[in-house]
């Protein structure tokens, strides 16, 4: 039996709870936030801490979960490893690049740990589909690809949580808070990402330094167009969109679901995804799956599980963005 602890009790953590309490080998045996306030969202018999290195100390996890904002993945999954304890962190990898690359470092320097990170939308089963079928090669290669999220965020979103809304706790915008998941489909289904060019823009004045809305262009090394766009200025939440045209056929994924482009511009459906209950439908449903595997990998002892490097290319590519918006220029990745 593992054991489990969550740091940030936020809009994410019950979520991991939940995928947690679904594995009968792994108990939650500690959760922890600065805000006291939040005490009242730790299940029941559930030890409640306000400093995570005491409840380390206390309860002595395998696993500590990091469900905190941006900025403090990396150092607070540097003191977990120093006191031995595996790290399952929530997404961004970190702030930048250059912190992303440090975190990698940490997972190379602790052989003997498992750092993974939450990418779960790959587990979707429309994304695991998807990528059988471009792996297959039946459909022959990729030849253009396009991600669209278009959600809907308000001042009083940032005002709830201000580091939202800086550079230095969130390291961006609706890209690296909104859209990472998609950033990170677009490499690992298109391929190597060679170079984008890309703009970014504050629609909404709501008074943050960081873009709510942002498009790019992206050329990838086969040759293959890639286009990217992310915003929080529309008017509601709507269903992510990954759209693939391959040499033989084309593909959509929406509304959780993965559909065939027929030549008549029909959908054949191949496959939906299990939904998220509730008004949160559009954030992907495969959490249990991500976990569970990363659990899995523990109790195996196996590398087989989402690592902390597996998260670089989308850091690397949110601050290509940011660069290629600032200069007006392309960017080399």
């Amino acid at each position: 039996m593992k054991k489990a602890a969550i740091i940030g009790m936020g809009v994410i953590a019950p979520v991991h709870i939940a995928a947690i309490r679904k594995n009968p080998e792994v108990t939650l045996a500690g959760v922890c936030d600065i805000e006291e306030s939040r005490r009242s969202a730790a299940p029941e018999n559930v030890p409640f801490y306000t400093d995570y290195k005491a409840m380390i100390h206390d309860v002595q996890p395998d696993v500590v979960h990091i469900c905190l904002p941006h900025y403090l993945h990396l150092p607070v999954s540097k003191d977990a490893a120093e006191l031995g304890v595996h790290v399952f962190c929530e997404k961004p990898l970190a702030l930048n690049a250059e912190e992303g690359r440090e975190f990698v470092r940490l997972e190379d320097s602790h052989p003997g740990l498992h750092m993974g990170l939450c990418l779960q939308n790959r587990f979707n089963d429309s994304t695991e589909m998807l990528k059988r079928l471009i792996d297959s090669g039946e459909y022959g290669a990729v030849r253009g690809i396009r991600g669209t999220v278009c959600w809907h965020r308000t001042r009083e979103y940032y005002e709830a949580s201000p580091w939202r809304g800086t550079w230095d706790t969130a390291g961006g915008g609706c890209i690296i808070n909104q859209a990472i998941h998609t950033l990170d489909l677009l490499y690992y289904l298109g391929g190597e990402i060679q170079s984008l060019k890309a703009v970014t823009a504050q629609l909404m004045d709501f008074g943050v330094e960081v873009e709510d809305t942002a498009a790019a262009s992206l050329r990838y090394a086969d040759g293959a167009q890639g286009l990217f766009l992310s915003t929080v200025a529309n008017s509601r939440d709507e269903s992510v969109q990954i759209s693939v045209q391959l040499e033989k056929g084309s593909f959509l994924i929406m509304d959780s679901a993965l559909y065939r482009i027929l030549q008549d511009g029909s959908r054949e459906t191949l496959c939906r995804d299990g939904a998220m209950p509730g008004e949160k439908f559009y954030y992907g449903s495969s959490h249990d799956k991500a976990i569970g595997q990363f659990y899995e990998a523990l109790e195996k002892n196996s590398q087989d599980y989402l690592h902390v490097r597996d998260g670089l290319m989308s850091i690397r590519l949110t601050d290509a963005i940011q660069k290629s918006s600032r200069s007006g220029k392309e960017v080399i990745l």
